[in-house]
């Protein structure tokens, strides 16, 4: 009995046996007090089920010039009379796209207020198969949108998740992956991963935005997060392209911390820990809780100075690395002084020491001779941050911090020191240079390290955009000249796009002082000489050409820096934005 009612096959001579074993079961005047409230409601010829109504009710012996005059009556003409008005907005000058635009919001919105998951599943059971007028839907990226929306509302509604797949495999599945719907479906979801991950493989450039779409897609639930971290992590063993997918990795796993997911566990068991059962715990124990312990720090120190000890990559997981940096360079944070060289060391080996790969029953061989230069770098430099000294005290280390600064890790803690400490509320009030020495600083970090650059810029738009109420309103405006200031040495540095597009930002949206972007243009102008990307020219330009901006910067011929390069750019530009 099971085997015959699974192998049954879902189509319209089914239904109909089923729909008619029902009206058997219906008496005659039941059927046709049912399809007398149908026909009584509005236009409900226009409805699609009329013809299975009117079938039902002639053969309950219905009266046809009763049935004709009850959906004659009852025929009120809505979609008809929304084409004429339509037609009338036409005739008096209103633009067909902006008509359509009108007509399908209204219809998007009423749509939205009164849709009724129960009634939409009906859709297959009265039809039998995908209607035609489905798939014709899908193509329009309108109906598309509301699919979305409504699919995140309604996640458990059939024909929505139906069409949700159908969207997919017309191949519109990089639109949907914000939608929560996918995700409850492998093979669209493993479509949208897969969109998402050739975005961020072929969009280096935009790999903060698309690595964070990415992140938010995954992140939805467990099943898509395990199953995604697996699919990416085969992909990191890849020799093309494989770093890449462990940064995307990391991303990942940053997101879901963020959302207060505990997925320490998944971590370990995809970085191969459960091989070095010490280690693991200890790792697993202070990851879990976000914070480090002297006593599984020491275990770690042991295990990694032991004859064989674990792949580095074991303590180069980013949340650990970031608890070493705030534990040895953020101010105010006290470690005990016998336990302090293990968290200098663990720190150090994790950046400097390289290992070979070997193959089964041999050993990896670890490289260190970097191992002890960068201890003693990250020794000198946090006894300096964590002296509590002043602007003139530093002068005097500045050369041995220079010369640390040259070790990436040790950047990277002096980056998260001037972090803590320029973002004090009274540290600007209370500073006398115009360049205080802790943003000097900022500025050899940008020459040493491109792959700092962006943390840098995180940091300087963080106190661009701080409020400094205790400072006079010119003094403000000096404080954020500085700022930009070192945006234009990272510029100048190679970090250009990003920080053109955002001074353009904060010009587009109008809350920041126009001579502030006119300071900026006017420095980037005295800096930059051709020949130009085509990128830098189409973000900067609209701000060269903006007479508030620049119209008292020219001259009367084309001898200033103005005109000298709004000249060169149209003349070797052929399209600007």
């Amino acid at each position: 009995m099971e085997e015959d009612f699974d192998d049954r096959p879902w189509d319209s001579s089914d239904k109909d046996n089923e729909s008619e074993g029902l009206e058997e079961m219906e008496s005659p005047e039941q059927i046709l007090a049912d399809c007398a409230v149908k026909f009584a409601t509005p236009d409900y010829i226009m409805e699609p089920g009329i013809f299975s109504q009117l079938k039902r009710y002639f053969q309950a012996g219905g009266n046809p010039l009763q049935v004709i005059e009850e959906l004659s009556h009852n025929y009120t003409a809505v979609a008809q009379m929304a084409n004429l008005v339509a037609e009338w907005l036409i005739i008096g000058g209103v633009k067909v796209q902006d008509v359509q635009a009108m007509v399908e919001n209204h219809l998007k919105e009423m749509i939205l207020k009164s849709f009724d998951p129960k009634k939409a599943d009906t859709i297959f059971t009265e039809e039998g198969e995908t209607p035609a007028w489905l798939t014709q839907l899908i193509e329009h990226p309108t109906w598309r949108s509301l699919i979305y929306r409504l699919a995140e509302e309604y996640p458990d509604c059939l024909m929505l998740n139906f069409t949700i797949k159908l969207i997919s495999d017309a191949g519109f599945q990089g639109e949907i992956t914000s939608i929560s719907t996918a995700a409850q479906q492998l093979e669209v979801f493993s479509r949208v991963l897969k969109t998402s991950i050739t975005s961020f493989l072929t969009s280096p450039e935009e790999w903060q935005s698309t690595s964070l779409e990415c992140a938010k897609m995954v992140c939805h639930g467990q099943h898509t997060y395990v199953y995604s971290q697996l699919v990416i992590h085969i992909l990191a063993r890849e020799n093309k392209g494989g770093s890449s997918m462990k940064r995307l990795s990391q991303e990942i796993t940053k997101c879901a911390q963020k959302n207060g997911n505990d997925i320490t566990p998944i971590t370990m068991a995809l970085n191969g820990a459960s091989a070095y059962p010490l280690g693991c715990q200890a790792l697993s124990a202070m990851l879990s809780k976000n914070t480090l312990n002297p006593a599984d720090i020491t275990v770690l120190f042991r295990t990694y100075n032991s004859p064989d000890p674990p792949p580095i990559d074991l303590i180069r997981t980013p949340q650990f690395l970031e608890l070493l940096v705030d534990a040895l360079f953020k101010p105010g944070v006290k470690l005990n002084p016998d336990h302090k060289p293990k968290y200098i060391h663990l720190l150090a080996y994790a950046a400097s020491v390289s290992e070979s790969g070997a193959k089964k029953g041999q050993r990896r061989i670890c490289n260190k001779d970097e191992l002890q230069p960068t201890v003693r770098a990250i020794e000198t430099v946090h006894n300096i941050c964590n002296g509590n000294k002043g602007s003139s005290e530093l002068m005097a280390e500045l050369a041995t911090i220079y010369h640390s600064l040259r070790f990436p890790v040790v950047s990277l803690g002096v980056i998260r020191w001037v972090e803590c400490t320029v973002t004090e509320p009274s540290y600007f009030k209370l500073s006398t240079e115009h360049t205080p020495i802790h943003l000097a600083l900022l500025d050899e970090v940008v020459t040493c390290h491109t792959l700092l650059h962006d943390q840098v810029l995180k940091l300087l738009v963080q106190l661009f955009e701080s409020k400094q109420d205790e400072l006079e309103i010119l003094v403000q405006l000096e404080m954020r000249k500085m700022v930009l200031d070192r945006m234009v040495n990272l510029l100048c540095s190679g970090c250009v796009v990003p920080v053109v597009k955002y001074i353009k930002q904060c010009w587009q949206r109008g809350d920041t002082d126009i001579s502030l972007i006119r300071y900026f243009v006017t420095e980037v102008l005295d800096t930059i000489g051709p020949p130009y990307s085509s990128e830098f020219v189409h973000l900067f330009m609209p701000m060269v050409e903006n007479d508030e901006i620049t119209g008292t910067m020219r001259g009367d011929g084309e001898n200033d820096p103005v005109s000298e390069f709004i000249v060169y750019c149209k003349a070797n530009y052929t399209q600007m934005a």
